[in-house]
């Protein structure tokens, strides 16, 4: 009998003990690996001779592609191979520019297979982002959709260009560069790599601490980062999340996620594929409820993973009405309020579990299957990491910045910010690593978010979360979403004041606002209370967090009697 592999055996542990919190913390340990190639000595041996789903994706036309484990396996080895024939070779960065279809994912393997450093981008990233990439990102290939290759006309310097779909010869292409198969655009076609050997043989070994992934993250308060993953951070790390999310052999995993971002690689890629489930892709123009739940009614999803902001749309369809197969829903992205997992529970009764992590870890607290969540928690440390709050002062308290103990360093951390020793300084001091993020634990070790370090504020000298009001904010049935930012006050300092995206159906008006500004009054202890609100188009980054400094440059940029087109105060009302 063949020796089992240790990180099988570390998944093997996780799944055996699943449902069993303290027996999985007690007893997990992250593999410790000198050589290891997921996409070689994981996913290959996995998938042979392995006719399980591995990948199924529908789009809103009705058209699928799905492909077993086996096929993915030789597809992938097919691209290694095409892709090592245009020059690719070991930590080369290939930036990938594609829509969930099935070259990202073959792609990705392959150039895990290769070695090569991979570097996700949104498909929404701009000329300028896509400057930056080019400028910090070391970028010598591209694999682009023919829809993108437009965005690379500007660029004169020598990089490999493999354009996916839409045969560059027919002028279905979108813009410069996407009209011809010649040297002049120096565009080649993806759909070559089909004439490739599948039989793929590596040119040398692969280190578990060599770069694997590159992710320019979408800063809130600053300039992207440059976040890099090993071949061990991010494929062995996501054991974590594949934990978190309670992922086994045969379930249908849906993740509404975007490619170019980590929650697309945690929930997307590698969590799945390290469990042996499906990954399944509903594509979509338009976020259309209805059929969202037709869909997850329809292909008998059996775990849903997505955003607070598609938790909010859904939880506005009658639930109640569809009939899912799920067993698991998760949450992750930016903490999820406590009014939009009850309307669920209600509805399909189950609880989405909420869980937190960064670009630059895997999930390091959440709410595992089988375990009792608390309103408003994120949940418990997961296997495999130790989790620290520490005050200003860099001591233990049960209020403090989120961050890891390096005694044993997680095997989920990255290696850290690429070229940027001062940052890395910053988030790596003391023994531990900063998240920037602020958590408070009550007596059972269950963490609940109190926000950003950057978005806490003071009002009248009380420390102010603006997830928590938020959190009351959008309990509100006009309410879609909301941010909480500190409003000068020539008395207090600041006070808490709320930008408003109103739900359809719904127009800003001076009443909506005194009846928000009351609902909240009634559920807020006196120093929380929002003394203004303004009806607001919510700045959002790329991959759709909500920007609150810039709402705070707006805010505080304004004099004292000035304010937004429909924006309201307290004095406004004689009952508030």
């Amino acid at each position: 009998m063949a020796d089992i592999h240790p990180f099988t055996q570390a998944r093997d542990f996780l799944q055996a003990h699943r449902t069993d919190y303290a027996a999985a913390c007690a007893g997990f340990e992250w593999p410790r690996l000198e050589q290891f190639n997921w996409a070689l000595d994981h996913f290959d041996p996995m998938a042979e001779g392995n006719d399980t789903l591995a990948l199924w994706i529908v789009d809103e036309d009705g058209t699928e592609n799905r492909l077993s484990y086996a096929q993915m396996a030789r597809r992938s080895g097919q691209v290694a191979n095409f892709l090592h024939g245009l020059g690719v070779r070991r930590g080369d960065h290939v930036l990938l520019l594609l829509p969930n279809e099935v070259a990202l994912w073959e792609t990705m393997l392959a150039c895990i297979k290769l070695g090569a450093v991979i570097v996700p981008t949104t498909t929404l990233v701009s000329t300028d982002d896509l400057a930056d990439r080019f400028e910090r990102g070391n970028i010598r290939h591209v694999v682009a959709s023919h829809t993108a290759v437009a965005k690379f006309a500007a660029f004169t310097q020598p990089f490999t260009r493999v354009c996916v779909g839409a045969g560059l010869g027919s002028g279905s292409g979108s813009g410069a560069g996407a009209g011809a198969n010649d040297a002049a655009s120096g565009w080649l076609e993806y759909a070559a790599s089909t004439s490739a050997s599948e039989a793929f043989t590596p040119a040398g070994i692969t280190m578990a601490s060599d770069p694997l992934l590159l992710y320019f993250t979408s800063g809130t308060t600053s300039r992207p980062k440059l976040v890099m993953h090993s071949h061990q951070s991010y494929p062995v790390g996501h054991l974590s999340t594949m934990y978190w999310i309670g992922l086994q052999a045969g379930d249908l995993h849906w993740n509404i996620s975007s490619p170019g971002w980590a929650k697309h690689a945690w929930s997307c890629f590698f969590a799945p594929w390290i469990a042996g489930a499906t990954v399944f892709i509903y594509n979509y123009a338009r976020f259309d409820g209805p059929k969202v739940l037709d869909t997850l009614v329809r292909c008998k999803v059996t775990s849903l993973c997505g955003p607070p902001t598609v938790w909010r749309m859904l939880i506005q369809q009658d639930l109640a009405s569809h009939q899912v197969a799920l067993r698991e829903l998760v949450g992750a992205g930016e903490p999820l309020n406590p009014e939009v997992i009850e309307q669920v529970q209600r509805a399909w009764g189950l609880t989405i579990r909420d869980g937190f992590g960064q670009s630059e870890t895997t999930a390091l607290v959440g709410n595992s299957p089988g375990q009792p969540v608390k309103a408003g928690s994120m949940g418990r440390p997961l296997p495999g990491y130790r989790v620290a709050l520490l005050d200003a002062n860099d001591q233990p308290a049960d209020e403090g910045e989120l961050c890891l103990d390096l005694t044993v360093r997680p095997l989920g951390l990255m290696l850290g910010y690429q070229n940027d020793e001062g940052r890395m300084g910053d988030v790596m001091r003391a023994g531990h690593y900063r998240t920037g993020d602020v958590a408070s634990r009550d007596a059972e070790g269950y963490i609940t978010y109190v926000g950003r370090a950057d978005d806490v504020f003071k009002a009248a000298g009380y420390r102010i979360s603006p997830f928590e009001l938020e959190s009351v904010l959008i309990e509100h049935p006009a309410v879609a979403e909301a941010a909480v930012v500190p409003s000068p006050d020539p008395v207090r300092g600041s006070v808490p004041k709320a930008f408003v995206a109103l739900r359809a159906g719904h127009a800003p008006s001076k009443a909506l606002a005194g009846e928000i500004l009351r609902f909240a009054r009634e559920r807020l202890a006196p120093y929380k209370r929002i003394r203004g609100l303004e009806f607001f188009e919510l700045p959002k980054t790329l991959s759709g967090k909500i920007r609150r400094v810039e709402l705070r440059r707006l805010e505080a940029s304004r004099g004292p009697e000035e304010r937004g087109a429909m924006g309201f105060v307290e004095s406004d009302f004689q009952d508030v």
